[in-house]
């Protein structure tokens, strides 16, 4: 295996030292750990039991892995799946966050974001601090990965995010437009060895190399975003200091920034201090890999604020009382969504300077005088809960739902029905009497057997 290779055992023991080099290698011979992480906006209480996170306080560490497509809450945005070394970054965000309690408008970019962990974290957390009031970026270059990472955030439901596809440069042209920027950057993936045994086979040292060149690149394209005195969190999923400490102490030498350390006990929970920031190795903790650090912009623009842009908005066409906030109302391609009021003019400016996938909340489009709810409508934390005749659902039922089989609800209203489980929507259904339409996405739908027992 790759971790037996003598020179990353050599890059091991220059990144957490040589007397804890044999826990390390010994804890990857060992299955990857299992962890979810709740959202608080879609609270059920009881859905997992474990161990806590640490730093997290909605992870929750699991015993076992379950068969997470089998349950209807997944699929509602109840709990995100995500490796609990990983929601140290979200940890850490949260504690740079206090800097910024009562600020209005607060913007922050997840650079690279697929499959959206770190975005669905953040998007909590900024909640949590900011109500209504911030905007969220997340984004992802390789276009290949962009569905599931615009299918995640639509699942979580939070209308304050927005998905964009584009280079880091492409943001570096908009100085000083964030407050915030996450910079969780492709690496050569050595915190993920007990998961996906590629990442053992292409190990190598010329890859560090070339991994730690891209960071570089990475960090100069997008830092002209960051206002000054902003804050990036920079984080990989690999232990070597070519592509954690060193980046991070070359970005304070070369882009003008301030290394901060806002997570200082070293060897709490198992966490280790390093030069520059903080790393999490198995053996030392039951996640996976992970680095993070802290960068200040010392100098640069101050913050922009955006004017905005004319689109093609349309007001007072959706139908009453769908949102429980203020939201401005767009139609791009027949679709209408709604947008944050607090958030709209940051979500135009973007738009006319970035690829946008999705922003706001997909609210539906008219057929006629017919309007025919959006799916992301019925997932969202804002729509109002007397919008839509509601129907909750067994497991079974349920399951049919999302796998797109035929549902009956012979005591349900005509029309449009919000599906529920647990008191928690999964979507819609237009409700015929006899039959019902169901509207679940065709490109989410669960495609394995729903009942294998049977």
């Amino acid at each position: 295996m790759a971790f037996r290779n003598e020179c990353f055992i050599r890059y091991l023991e220059d990144a957490v030292g040589p007397d804890r080099v044999p826990a390390v290698v010994s804890a990857l011979d060992e299955p990857a750990s299992v962890s979810v992480r709740m959202n608080p906006y879609k609270a059920v209480p009881g859905i997992h039991e474990g161990q806590p996170v640490p730093w997290s306080e909605h992870g929750i560490m699991l015993e076992t892995r379950p068969v997470f497509t089998l349950d209807p809450l997944f699929h509602a945005g109840c709990y995100y799946v995500q490796d609990s070394s990983s929601m140290f970054v979200g940890h850490v965000l949260r504690l740079l966050l206090g800097r910024y309690s009562g600020v209005s408008g607060l913007r922050v970019l997840d650079l690279c974001a697929s499959p959206g962990g770190k975005t669905t974290d953040a998007a909590a957390s900024l909640r949590t601090l900011c109500g209504d009031g911030f905007f969220l970026v997340s984004n992802e270059v390789i276009r290949s990965r962009v569905p599931v990472l615009s299918g995640n955030v639509a699942v979580w439901g939070d209308p304050s995010v927005a998905v964009t596809s584009a280079d880091p440069a492409e943001f570096g042209k908009m100085e000083g437009f964030f407050d915030i920027i996450i910079a969780d950057v492709p690496c050569s993936g050595e915190g993920m060895f007990r998961k996906d045994k590629n990442a053992q086979e292409q190990w190598s040292p010329e890859n560090v190399a070339r991994c730690a060149a891209r960071q570089r690149r990475i960090l100069s394209d997008v830092w002209p975003s960051l206002a000054e005195n902003g804050l990036l969190v920079y984080s990989t999923c690999t232990f070597n200091r070519y592509e954690n400490d060193g980046n991070v102490s070359w970005a304070a030498e070369n882009l003008g920034a301030e290394i901060l350390h806002p997570y200082v006990a070293d060897g709490q929970d198992g966490v280790l201090a390093t030069q520059c920031g903080y790393s999490l190795v198995p053996g030392f903790v039951r996640g996976e890999g992970q680095y993070c650090a802290v960068l200040r912009k010392v100098t640069g623009p101050e913050r922009m604020e955006p004017a905005g842009r004319k689109n093609t908005k349309k007001k007072g066409i959706l139908p009453s009382g769908l949102f429980s906030l203020p939201v401005r109302e767009v139609s791009r391609g027949g679709l209408l969504k709604a947008v944050p009021e607090s958030v709209a003019d940051c979500e135009e400016f973007l738009a006319g300077k970035v690829r946008v996938v999705s922003s706001g909340c997909a609210a539906g489009v008219f057929k006629g005088s017919d309007f025919i709810p959006d799916a992301d409508l019925a997932l969202n934390i804002k729509l109002n809960a007397d919008a839509f005749p509601r129907v909750d659902v067994d497991k079974d039922t349920a399951l049919g739902f999302l796998h797109r089989d035929p549902v009956v609800l012979q005591d349900a209203p005509l029309g449009y029905v919000l599906v529920c489980h647990r008191g928690v929507p999964l979507g819609f259904v237009k409700n015929l009497g006899r039959r019902c339409n169901n509207l679940y996405p065709q490109e989410r739908r669960i495609r394995m057997d729903i009942r294998p027992d049977r």
